[in-house]
């Protein structure tokens, strides 16, 4: 008999998908990385679960402990199924730009769930930063997970995603392009490609609001590039230890209106239902469509489901009143 002894061991070893559509004006052949066939419908399971393994190991995470961490969704699923099948509780803390689909989910699988406001600096006692790192230090028998800062978050990717996408292309990926929050995907798949083949580029799509493209072409943190933007689970208005900007070739930004627009294009055009970062990644990559040959092979990493955004990117009503339809 063939069968998981529990659902984390259904992570990874997601699909390369062809894109047909969407991508026509682009050159390159252009594999999606679908990362919505993990049980968590993310990305993020990967490295939760790494997280909680290596919290285990250190005894930073003790039997019965409670698990506390901000998280703008997914991360907060990937902890989710991993504090129900090791026995743990969870808190999540989050901001209100989140989808109401996000907080249904966490709720349903256990989690208590915190709501901080979006618009106050990272600083702030409210923020959302701030409140799990304050709870993480006065829950009793706790651990806070800091996924910005955590390397494990980072190397789940350059021992899971980075392999498994090397594979599944033969070797013969060209770019690799992913949208950038916390930085763990690029980085470790950026760093374990690179040491494949140090010709390979990688892209990282940012978004108006954050502060990612200019430090990176610039070295200056810059407080005025910071502003409220809607696009989900990319982009950041601090650096995490986490984004290894040393790895990064180019980052391309995406407006919300082209982000939420490609979602839904991702949706009725390609059959990929897919999460609002995901449009972003897409757009970012038409934008650079100028970089890419024939000969080019470009991965493209879908980060999570459309799922949690039913509310938002595939409402039309909320497209209007942000005047994205």
């Amino acid at each position: 008999m063939q069968y998981a002894h529990n659902i984390l061991e259904t992570i990874g070893n997601t699909p390369l998908v062809l894109l047909n559509t969407i991508t026509s004006e682009i050159p390159a052949k252009v594999l999606a990385k679908v990362e919505s066939f993990n049980p968590g419908n993310s990305v993020k399971d990967r490295m939760a679960i790494k997280m909680i393994e290596a919290a285990e190991a250190s005894g930073a995470l003790k039997p019965g402990g409670t698990i506390v961490e901000g998280t703008s969704g997914n991360t907060g699923m990937g902890l989710a199924l991993g504090a129900i099948v090791k026995g743990y509780k969870l808190i999540c803390v989050s901001t209100d730009k989140q989808s109401k689909e996000k907080f249904d989910v966490l709720r349903a699988v256990g989690a208590e769930v915190i709501v901080c406001p979006t618009n106050v600096p990272a600083e702030h006692p409210e923020s959302y930063y701030s409140v799990a790192k304050r709870l993480g230090e006065e829950t009793p028998n706790s651990w806070y997970v800091n996924q910005y800062d955590n390397p494990y978050n980072t190397q789940a990717h350059y021992e899971q995603t980075g392999p498994e996408i090397w594979e599944q292309t033969a070797g013969k990926i060209t770019h690799f392009v992913v949208g950038v929050g916390t930085g763990g995907t690029i980085s470790g798949v950026g760093k374990y490609l690179k040491e494949k083949n140090p010709e390979i580029q990688i892209y990282g799509i940012d978004t108006y609001g954050s502060v990612f493209k200019k430090y990176h072409e610039t070295g200056v943190f810059d407080p005025e590039e910071i502003y409220p933007y809607t696009t989900e689970g990319i982009g950041e208005d601090i650096l995490p230890e986490n984004v290894d900007f040393s790895v990064i070739d180019h980052f391309e930004k995406v407006t919300d209106k082209d982000a939420a627009v490609f979602t839904r294009k991702l949706a009725r055009e390609e059959g990929i239902f897919a999460g609002n970062s995901c449009g972003a990644a897409v757009k970012g990559l038409l934008q650079l469509k100028d970089r890419f040959s024939p000969d080019d092979v470009v991965v493209v990493l879908l980060h999570d489901s459309g799922s949690r955004y039913i509310g938002k990117i595939y409402n039309d009503d909320w497209m209007r009143e942000n005047g994205f339809l």
